[in-house]
C-alpha cells in the first residue's frame, strides 16, 4: 500500500524590503513520504525568498522534469527554476539551459560542503546560476516552526530573512556560494 503525502496549509505574509514586494500567500504544500521536514521548510523558505504571484511549487521529488519551484512567463517560458538540496550537476546544467535564472538552495551542513566542493568549480561557467546555502543550525530552527497549519510572517531586508510565527522567530542569513552574473537574470 502506497503512503500518501502529508498536506500542510500555510498563510505566508511577506514583506520583502529588498525587492519592494508585499503580499500574503495562501499555500498548500504536499510533503512526499520520502521528503524530510528539513527539505519541506527549505522549499517554503525558497518560496519566501523569491515570492511572486506566478511562483509555483513543482512536482519536485516525483518528477524529473520539474524543479522544487518555478516561475513561468505567460508564454510558458521558464523564467526562474529553483532547486533545493544538492542536485546533480547535469540537472543544474540542463536547468541553466532551459531557464533564464536558476537558483540552488543547498542545506545539510557537511554534506552540502562536500557537494559544493565537487561541483562548484564546474558550475561557475553558468552565468545565470545562483547558489545559496542555509546553515544546518538554521534549518533545524526552521523545522521548529513546522505545523500542519501555519501562519507565518516573513521579513526580508539587506539579504537577511526573518521567519516568524506567533511565538518564535528564526533569522536566516543564506551563505552566497555563487551569484548569477547574467544580465538577463
Amino acid at each position: 500500500m502506497a503512503l500518501n503525502s502529508t498536506i500542510y496549509k500555510v498563510e505566508l505574509q511577506i514583506s520583502d524590503m529588498d525587492r519592494h514586494y508585499y503580499a500574503t500567500h495562501a499555500l498548500t504544500l504536499a510533503r512526499h513520504p520520502s521528503e524530510t521536514e528539513e527539505r519541506l521548510m527549505v522549499r517554503l523558505l525558497a518560496f519566501a525568498l523569491y515570492a511572486d504571484d506566478r511562483l509555483e511549487f513543482g512536482k519536485g521529488l516525483s518528477d524529473e522534469d520539474e524543479p522544487a519551484l518555478w516561475r513561468k512567463a505567460y508564454t510558458d517560458e521558464i523564467e526562474l527554476w529553483i532547486e533545493v538540496g544538492q542536485p546533480d550537476e547535469t540537472r543544474i546544467r540542463k536547468a541553466c539551459g532551459r531557464s533564464r535564472q536558476v537558483v540552488v538552495i543547498s542545506y545539510g551542513g557537511n554534506t552540502a560542503e562536500i557537494w559544493w566542493s565537487k561541483v562548484g568549480s564546474t558550475l561557475a561557467r553558468n552565468k545565470n546560476l545562483t547558489v545559496l546555502d542555509i546553515p544546518a543550525p538554521t534549518v533545524a530552527e526552521l523545522v521548529t516552526l513546522l505545523q500542519r497549519g501555519m501562519r507565518l510572517q516573513c521579513l526580508i531586508q539587506d539579504g537577511q530573512l526573518q521567519l516568524m510565527n506567533d511565538t518564535d522567530a528564526v533569522a536566516v542569513d543564506p551563505v552566497k556560494r555563487m551569484l548569477a552574473t547574467d544580465a538577463s537574470k
